[in-house]
């Protein structure tokens, strides 16, 4: 997993334990909420599959979120 490279939608290398913030409203199926833009998320882990990493909020526990849609805090 060491020689994946994970990058915010501005190109920012971003590493396990980070925290990040949404550009985009995202719809969450599962809890049928919506995460607003600007929210913060802390301490995201780095997953197997490159542009996707694991992350919990208030809302929902667990998700996977694409790197498109983060820029680090």
């Amino acid at each position: 997993m060491s020689d994946i490279i994970f990058k915010d939608s501005n190109g920012t290398v971003l590493e396990g334990g980070d925290s990040v913030t949404l550009i985009k409203d995202l719809k969450v199926r599962v809890i049928s909420e919506t995460l607003k833009r600007g929210t913060l998320v802390k301490n995201i882990r780095l997953t197997s599959r490159p542009g996707e990493v694991e992350c919990n909020t208030r809302k929902a526990k667990g998700l996977v979120l694409r790197t498109a849609f983060l820029k680090k805090a």
